[in-house]
Protein backbone atom coordinates (compact mmCIF):
# COMPACT_ATOMS: atom_id res chain seq x y z
CA UNK A 1 0.00 0.00 0.00
CA UNK A 2 1.00 3.88 -0.36
CA UNK A 3 1.36 6.01 2.46
CA UNK A 4 2.19 9.27 0.96
CA UNK A 5 3.52 12.47 3.08
CA UNK A 6 2.65 16.19 1.49
CA UNK A 7 4.93 18.43 3.01
CA UNK A 8 3.44 21.79 3.97
CA UNK A 9 6.57 24.22 4.39
CA UNK A 10 10.47 23.98 2.79
CA UNK A 11 12.67 22.21 4.41
CA UNK A 12 13.62 18.81 5.72
CA UNK A 13 10.22 17.55 7.70
CA UNK A 14 11.77 15.40 10.88
CA UNK A 15 9.57 12.01 9.97
CA UNK A 16 11.74 8.98 10.33
CA UNK A 17 11.14 5.03 10.77
CA UNK A 18 10.33 4.25 14.39
CA UNK A 19 13.39 4.33 16.64
CA UNK A 20 13.94 0.77 18.53
CA UNK A 21 15.98 2.27 21.24
CA UNK A 22 14.12 4.07 24.29
CA UNK A 23 16.66 5.36 26.95
CA UNK A 24 15.13 3.73 29.95
CA UNK A 25 15.35 0.30 28.53
CA UNK A 26 19.24 1.28 27.26
CA UNK A 27 20.30 2.30 31.03
CA UNK A 28 18.20 -1.00 32.90
CA UNK A 29 20.58 -3.78 33.94
CA UNK A 30 21.68 -5.61 31.07
CA UNK A 31 19.30 -3.94 28.93
CA UNK A 32 17.01 -6.29 29.84
CA UNK A 33 13.44 -4.90 28.65
CA UNK A 34 14.51 -5.45 25.40
CA UNK A 35 14.06 -9.21 25.93
CA UNK A 36 10.90 -8.75 25.86
CA UNK A 37 9.95 -9.38 22.12
CA UNK A 38 6.37 -7.54 22.37
CA UNK A 39 8.01 -4.66 23.81
CA UNK A 40 10.80 -4.19 21.55
CA UNK A 41 8.92 -4.56 18.23
CA UNK A 42 5.95 -2.59 19.90
CA UNK A 43 9.39 0.42 19.55
CA UNK A 44 9.04 0.02 15.78
CA UNK A 45 5.95 0.00 14.96
CA UNK A 46 5.37 3.07 12.49
CA UNK A 47 6.77 6.04 11.55
CA UNK A 48 8.28 8.82 14.36
CA UNK A 49 7.87 12.55 14.08
CA UNK A 50 10.46 14.76 16.22
CA UNK A 51 11.65 17.67 17.12
CA UNK A 52 14.57 19.50 16.01
CA UNK A 53 14.76 22.18 18.57
CA UNK A 54 15.75 21.85 21.94
CA UNK A 55 13.50 23.46 24.53
CA UNK A 56 11.63 24.05 27.43
CA UNK A 57 7.93 23.65 28.44
CA UNK A 58 6.35 24.65 31.35
CA UNK A 59 2.97 24.86 32.31
CA UNK A 60 1.74 27.36 35.64
CA UNK A 61 -1.25 25.03 36.32
CA UNK A 62 -3.98 27.32 34.69
CA UNK A 63 -6.41 26.16 32.11
CA UNK A 64 -5.42 29.16 29.41
CA UNK A 65 -3.00 28.74 26.49
CA UNK A 66 -1.48 31.38 28.18
CA UNK A 67 -0.38 28.87 31.25
CA UNK A 68 1.84 27.01 28.73
CA UNK A 69 5.32 28.67 28.37
CA UNK A 70 7.61 27.94 25.78
CA UNK A 71 11.08 28.69 26.25
CA UNK A 72 14.00 28.40 23.99
CA UNK A 73 17.57 29.82 23.85
CA UNK A 74 17.25 30.00 19.85
CA UNK A 75 14.46 31.35 18.30
CA UNK A 76 11.50 28.77 16.63
CA UNK A 77 10.24 29.90 13.96
CA UNK A 78 5.77 29.62 14.03
CA UNK A 79 4.47 26.87 11.93
CA UNK A 80 8.10 24.99 11.27
CA UNK A 81 7.82 21.44 11.31
CA UNK A 82 8.40 20.00 15.29
CA UNK A 83 8.29 23.30 16.01
CA UNK A 84 6.16 23.67 20.03
CA UNK A 85 3.46 26.01 20.43
CA UNK A 86 0.68 26.80 23.55
CA UNK A 87 -3.18 27.16 21.71
CA UNK A 88 -5.53 24.44 23.26
CA UNK A 89 -5.09 25.45 27.21
CA UNK A 90 -5.81 23.03 29.51
CA UNK A 91 -2.27 22.24 29.89
CA UNK A 92 -1.72 20.70 26.29
CA UNK A 93 1.39 21.05 24.81
CA UNK A 94 0.89 21.01 21.24
CA UNK A 95 3.77 20.31 18.35
CA UNK A 96 3.28 21.58 14.56
CA UNK A 97 3.68 19.11 12.29
CA UNK A 98 3.05 20.73 8.87
CA UNK A 99 2.14 18.13 6.94
CA UNK A 100 -0.62 16.35 4.95
CA UNK A 101 -0.57 12.77 5.30
CA UNK A 102 -2.88 10.79 2.38
CA UNK A 103 -3.69 6.86 2.94
CA UNK A 104 -5.29 4.58 0.59
CA UNK A 105 -9.31 4.51 0.66
CA UNK A 106 -10.54 2.81 4.29
CA UNK A 107 -7.57 3.35 6.05
CA UNK A 108 -7.21 6.02 8.58
CA UNK A 109 -3.72 7.00 10.61
CA UNK A 110 -2.87 6.63 14.25
CA UNK A 111 -0.95 8.87 15.86
CA UNK A 112 -0.10 8.35 19.66
CA UNK A 113 3.56 8.76 21.45
CA UNK A 114 6.59 7.43 21.29
CA UNK A 115 5.11 3.95 21.58
CA UNK A 116 7.02 2.90 25.34
CA UNK A 117 8.22 6.16 25.93
CA UNK A 118 8.37 7.59 29.01
CA UNK A 119 8.65 11.83 29.98
CA UNK A 120 8.09 12.84 33.30
CA UNK A 121 5.64 15.29 33.96
CA UNK A 122 3.73 15.08 30.49
CA UNK A 123 2.03 12.36 28.11
CA UNK A 124 1.52 12.34 24.73
CA UNK A 125 -2.51 12.40 23.79
CA UNK A 126 -3.69 10.04 20.84
CA UNK A 127 -5.77 10.51 17.38
CA UNK A 128 -7.29 8.89 14.50
CA UNK A 129 -7.18 10.74 11.83
CA UNK A 130 -9.45 10.27 8.62
CA UNK A 131 -6.62 10.41 5.97
CA UNK A 132 -8.01 8.52 2.50
CA UNK A 133 -10.46 12.35 2.26
CA UNK A 134 -9.42 14.76 4.58
CA UNK A 135 -7.85 17.51 3.63
CA UNK A 136 -7.10 19.27 7.13
CA UNK A 137 -3.79 19.40 8.49
CA UNK A 138 -3.57 17.82 12.31
CA UNK A 139 -1.04 18.02 15.30
CA UNK A 140 0.32 15.97 17.98
CA UNK A 141 -0.68 16.95 21.58
CA UNK A 142 0.75 16.60 24.99
CA UNK A 143 -0.80 17.43 28.58
CA UNK A 144 1.09 18.22 31.54
CA UNK A 145 0.34 15.08 34.05
CA UNK A 146 1.04 18.37 37.05
CA UNK A 147 2.33 21.98 36.93
CA UNK A 148 6.09 21.72 36.51
CA UNK A 149 8.69 22.04 33.93
CA UNK A 150 9.80 19.48 30.52
CA UNK A 151 12.46 19.77 28.72
CA UNK A 152 12.57 18.12 25.10
CA UNK A 153 15.84 18.01 23.39
CA UNK A 154 16.84 18.10 19.55
CA UNK A 155 16.37 14.63 17.71
CA UNK A 156 13.49 13.29 20.51
CA UNK A 157 10.62 11.83 19.32
CA UNK A 158 7.21 13.50 19.74
CA UNK A 159 4.92 11.28 17.88
CA UNK A 160 4.78 7.89 16.46
CA UNK A 161 1.60 7.30 13.41
CA UNK A 162 1.12 4.19 11.71
CA UNK A 163 -2.32 3.18 8.93
CA UNK A 164 -5.17 1.38 10.62
CA UNK A 165 -8.33 0.13 8.35
CA UNK A 166 -11.22 2.10 9.62
CA UNK A 167 -13.46 -0.73 9.66
CA UNK A 168 -11.04 -2.89 11.97
CA UNK A 169 -13.17 -3.18 14.96
CA UNK A 170 -16.21 -3.49 13.33
CA UNK A 171 -15.15 -6.62 11.61
CA UNK A 172 -14.11 -8.24 14.58
CA UNK A 173 -15.97 -10.50 16.41
CA UNK A 174 -14.93 -10.90 19.65
CA UNK A 175 -15.70 -14.44 21.64
CA UNK A 176 -14.64 -16.54 24.56
CA UNK A 177 -13.70 -19.95 24.55
CA UNK A 178 -12.74 -22.34 26.14
CA UNK A 179 -8.94 -23.45 26.05
CA UNK A 180 -9.39 -27.39 26.87
CA UNK A 181 -11.39 -27.23 23.21
CA UNK A 182 -8.75 -26.43 21.69
CA UNK A 183 -5.90 -29.55 22.14
CA UNK A 184 -2.82 -28.75 20.65
CA UNK A 185 -3.03 -25.33 22.25
CA UNK A 186 -3.44 -26.68 25.43
CA UNK A 187 -1.01 -28.86 25.22
CA UNK A 188 1.64 -26.79 24.40
CA UNK A 189 0.67 -23.89 26.96
CA UNK A 190 0.58 -26.48 29.66
CA UNK A 191 4.02 -27.32 28.72
CA UNK A 192 5.10 -24.03 28.71
CA UNK A 193 3.75 -23.37 32.45
CA UNK A 194 6.00 -26.35 33.38
CA UNK A 195 8.83 -25.24 31.66
CA UNK A 196 8.43 -21.95 33.24
CA UNK A 197 8.64 -23.01 36.40
CA UNK A 198 11.44 -25.16 36.44
CA UNK A 199 13.14 -22.42 34.81
CA UNK A 200 12.27 -19.87 37.74
CA UNK A 201 12.87 -22.33 40.29
CA UNK A 202 16.39 -23.06 38.65
CA UNK A 203 17.11 -19.75 38.18
CA UNK A 204 16.16 -19.07 41.99
CA UNK A 205 18.83 -21.58 43.14
CA UNK A 206 21.72 -20.19 40.71
CA UNK A 207 21.81 -23.08 38.69
CA UNK A 208 24.88 -22.14 36.27
CA UNK A 209 22.50 -23.02 33.31
CA UNK A 210 19.73 -21.34 33.91
CA UNK A 211 21.85 -18.41 34.77
CA UNK A 212 23.51 -18.40 31.67
CA UNK A 213 20.55 -19.03 29.77
CA UNK A 214 18.83 -15.57 31.39
CA UNK A 215 15.58 -16.33 30.47
CA UNK A 216 13.45 -18.39 28.40
CA UNK A 217 13.58 -17.45 24.01
CA UNK A 218 11.14 -19.95 22.83
CA UNK A 219 9.15 -17.28 21.88
CA UNK A 220 12.08 -14.80 21.19
CA UNK A 221 13.04 -17.29 18.49
CA UNK A 222 9.41 -18.39 17.26
CA UNK A 223 9.32 -21.99 18.84
CA UNK A 224 7.09 -23.81 20.53
CA UNK A 225 7.55 -25.09 24.16
CA UNK A 226 8.16 -28.58 21.91
CA UNK A 227 10.79 -26.87 20.06
CA UNK A 228 8.28 -26.89 16.99
CA UNK A 229 9.25 -23.63 14.81
CA UNK A 230 6.06 -21.12 14.67
CA UNK A 231 5.19 -19.65 11.75
CA UNK A 232 7.57 -18.92 8.94
CA UNK A 233 6.41 -14.77 9.13
CA UNK A 234 7.87 -14.68 12.75
CA UNK A 235 9.09 -11.18 13.59
CA UNK A 236 12.30 -10.25 15.87
CA UNK A 237 12.57 -7.51 14.02
CA UNK A 238 10.92 -4.88 11.86
CA UNK A 239 12.30 -3.41 8.42
CA UNK A 240 10.06 0.30 8.12
CA UNK A 241 11.24 1.66 4.98
CA UNK A 242 12.09 5.59 5.33
CA UNK A 243 9.77 8.21 3.22
CA UNK A 244 11.14 9.16 -0.03
CA UNK A 245 10.69 11.81 -2.12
Amino acid sequence: MKLKLYPLTTGEIPVRPADPRRDWMDSAREAFPYRCLPLALANQHGWEFFTPFDFEAEWTGGVLPQDVIVRSETPIAPGAPGAPMANFGEGVLTFELSVMLRTPKGWNIFLTGPLNGVKDGIAPLSGVIETDWSPYTFTMNWRFTRPGKVRFSAGDAIATFFPVRRDLFESVEPEIGSLHDETDTYEQFMLWREQRSDFAQRLAMKESEAVGEKWQKTYYRGLNPDGGKGPPDHKIKLRVKPFKP
